[in-house]
């Protein structure tokens, strides 16, 4: 049961000499009801194991608030319309985004609204089920094809993020249907299926905008993997002590985010953070650590993060193109193509599962793991 979980209510106790943030820490996971089951027991303080240094309410505001820079919008509506003058008008777009802000948001990209808003709605029925049909999927377990917990680097960081997640891999080994939880296992199925399609679409755009052949990162194997992240953030009753998930880069080739209307995804631009609004039918991407490694640099991938907020539960679903934690030992380095005796390579080879396991063994902790790469 929840009040059985006794974790300090009062910020204050995290100066205190007998505060054990371990036993908290082990406490706040064996009850396996998630920060969502902390805001069903009534907390009006945020237990101490979530309290971050963060900006205040001010300069939150004013970090959302950046006159003049906007996320780039990129409508894919004519893409198919077998028009070249369109086609690398679309890629240019995609160019520039992905050398500058590594973000772009995509409009008219062929996934229907109604996908959309029901792949929004599986999440929260899943996250709003009672514990005791969650509690069956909670597991800290990497080889788990579907999984539930929250904070996956719980025991990593100096601060959780409030946040609870559904993980699960859809390929290169789909999951058996029957481990999909019921109240949301049709629509991830589907929009599993629609987001790959998307996804094949973007590596192409992707390769061209590098000035490769459209199926170069493709035949990379860069879309062999992919996995859904269900992020549920609960109403927070402070939410200027804590984040909806810390800055940090994505450990993949890139990411597509949906989110819904409650806002409070930023991106790190020009030394701001910058909201990246929700806009009804698009869809966010995002360059990962991946993409920037084999693109040596041309393309970047950004530090972003989620603010807490009164509001919620705010919903997102990531997809992360990549093999993650599957057994997959393809080596990734800076692509050939893209070097020259000017342009020498910049990092070493690795493979997915090696980069994954180096960035989740310390946590989101803001400092990119490309670093640990670097020749």
């Amino acid at each position: 049961m929840l009040n059985t979980v006794h974790l300090p209510l009062n910020p204050a106790q995290n100066d205190q000499l007998n505060y054990d943030r371990e036993k908290e820490l082990r406490a706040f996971d064996e009850s396996r009801a998630g920060v969502k089951g902390l805001v069903d027991a009534g907390i009006q303080k945020i237990p101490p194991i979530f309290v971050t240094d963060v900006p205040s309410s001010d300069e939150r505001s004013r970090s959302s608030d950046v006159s003049g820079l906007h996320v780039p919008v990129i409508d894919l509506k004519k893409l198919h319309q077998h028009s070249l003058g369109q086609r690398k008008k679309i890629v240019e777009e995609i160019r520039q985004a992905s050398e500058t802000w590594g973000f772009f948001q995509l409009v008219n990209h062929g996934i229907s609204n109604d996908v959309l808003t029901e792949m929004i709605e599986g999440v929260r029925r899943f996250h709003e089920q009672p514990k005791e049909v969650k509690v069956e999927y909670y597991s800290r377990d990497n080889t788990k094809n579907v999984k539930f917990n929250s904070n996956f680097d719980l025991y990593q960081r100096k601060a959780a993020n409030w946040r609870d997640t559904l993980f699960c891999v859809m390929s290169p080994v789909a999951p058996d249907p029957r481990e999909l939880p019921p109240v949301c296992r049709e629509i991830i199925t589907e929009y599993s299926a629609q987001v790959k399609r998307l996804g094949l679409t973007i590596l192409e755009l992707l390769a061209e905008a590098l000035g490769l052949r459209s199926g170069h990162l493709i035949e990379m194997e860069c879309a062999k993997g992919h996995s859904l992240v269900c992020h549920y953030f609960p109403a927070c009753p402070e939410p200027d002590r804590t984040l909806g998930i810390t800055p940090h880069s994505d450990p993949d080739f890139f990411t597509v985010l949906l989110q819904d209307h409650i806002g409070g995804l930023q991106v790190h631009y020009q030394e701001k953070w910058v909201d990246v609004p929700p806009l009804t039918g698009a869809l966010v991407v995002n360059l990962g650590d991946l993409l920037q490694l084999i693109s040596n640099d041309k393309f970047k991938s950004s530090k972003h993060r989620v603010l807490a907020n009164k509001t919620g539960p705010r919903i997102s679903v990531a997809c992360f193109f990549t093999t993650h934690f599957q057994p997959f030992n393809r080596l990734y380095g800076p692509i050939k193509e893209l070097l020259s005796d000017s342009r020498p390579p910049l990092y070493r080879e690795t493979t997915v599962l090696d980069f994954v396991t180096y960035y989740n063994s310390r946590g989101l902790d803001g400092t990119p793991a490309l670093s640990h790469f670097r020749l």
